[in-house]
């Protein structure tokens, strides 16, 4: 496993559909060696700390396995590492099978997986077409946040050692897919888990709960 490249970008002004907006979803690549500390890497911010960012969501990850996917979905669009506003493009971390509260060490941190990321407007905004969102979400190919357990410095080609394994083992695809199917059918028993897991966000726990009522 390793890390691919490293993107950080502060919030700026676009316009989308007539109307001017604030986003930090445009990241750059990092040459040499950034610190991840607990809320961001340095260099990073997000634009809407009520749905961005935050200790839980201090770093996004997205798999380069899924770029060919993309490419062959989107193809007069171009589609450097960064383009789904990731901070880290990682190679060998997929969805199904990386869980919620598994801990790595890229270079001198070690981080944890929180949740898997649910698109916004911005996302739109930034491919500039709409059908990207519903298009993102079926896929299943959503990326996840880590959160800082130590702070430390990343670069481009660093390795990715697993830590330790979350004992629940419920995998970033089990809560999108819960997110998808609202808990409902053959999904009630994994509902009624993933209430109960603590390395996931309260937001999402509350959630959980109240699909289960």
């Amino acid at each position: 496993m390793k890390l691919i490249s490293v993107h950080v970008g502060l919030p700026r002004e676009i316009v989308y559909k007539g109307a001017a907006i604030i986003t930090g979803i445009f990241k750059t690549p990092v040459a040499g060696r950034v610190r991840a500390r607990r809320l961001n890497l340095d260099g990073d911010r997000q634009a809407d700390l009520t749905v961005h960012g935050g200790a839980e969501k201090a770093v996004y990850v997205y798999p380069a396995e899924h770029y060919p996917y993309w490419r062959g979905e989107l193809p007069d669009v171009e589609l450097p590492w960064g383009m789904f506003g990731e901070n880290f493009t990682s190679e060998g971390l997929l969805e199904d099978e990386v869980h919620i509260g598994d801990r790595y060490r890229i270079g001198s941190g070690v981080f944890q997986v929180t949740q898997p990321r649910m698109p916004c407007y911005k996302l739109a905004a930034k491919f500039q077409r709409d059908d990207i969102l519903k298009r993102f979400l079926k896929s299943m190919r959503t990326g996840f946040y880590f959160s800082v357990i130590e702070e430390g410095e990343v670069a481009a080609g660093d390795a990715i050692e697993l830590v330790s394994r979350d004992r629940a083992a419920i995998s970033v695809t089990d809560i999108t897919r819960l997110y998808i199917s609202k808990g409902k059918g053959k999904d009630q028993g994994l509902l009624g888990r993933a209430a109960e897991l603590t390395a996931l966000p309260a937001s999402w726990r509350d959630y959980f709960r109240e699909r289960l009522e």
